[in-house]
């Protein structure tokens, strides 16, 4: 997320604005459920579209106004300069998540990766 990210209530007022491409970015991470991660390559292969950095680079400019805590790295680590604000989400949704060990930088955890993400499954409707 970026400091350049609209505002959460102004996804509508910018929607017409909105590349076509990050909309649908948007979307998907719209669905991730509360607690579960999709990772930058995961929305673009849902997508059929793009890479990580495509992802990467919507999420940066527009994700304020969705859920942005739920589409991560792959390695399972913060997003840098809003661990925080992430950390708070996850804890509140119970995301998954793997303690820190004592080498750790900032000692902060990672998303336990394999138990957080989200495939899109059963429980997505309307694969685009």
């Amino acid at each position: 997320m970026s400091e350049q990210s609209p505002p959460q209530d102004a996804r509508e007022e910018y929607a017409d604005a909105l590349p076509e491409y990050a909309e649908r970015v948007l979307d998907v991470a719209e669905r991730i459920p509360p607690g579960r991660v999709m990772t930058y390559g995961d929305v673009a292969e849902w997508l059929e579209e793009g890479g990580p950095r495509q992802v990467g680079r919507v999420m940066a400019l527009y994700g304020g106004a969705v859920p942005w805590w739920r589409v991560v790295r792959a390695d399972g680590v913060l997003l840098p300069g809003h661990e925080l604000r992430a950390l708070a989400h996850y804890r509140a949704e119970g995301t998954p998540l793997r303690q820190a060990g004592r080498t750790t930088q900032g000692h902060l955890p990672r998303l336990d990766m394999r138990r957080a993400r989200w495939e899109g499954g059963a429980d997505a409707d309307g694969h685009t």
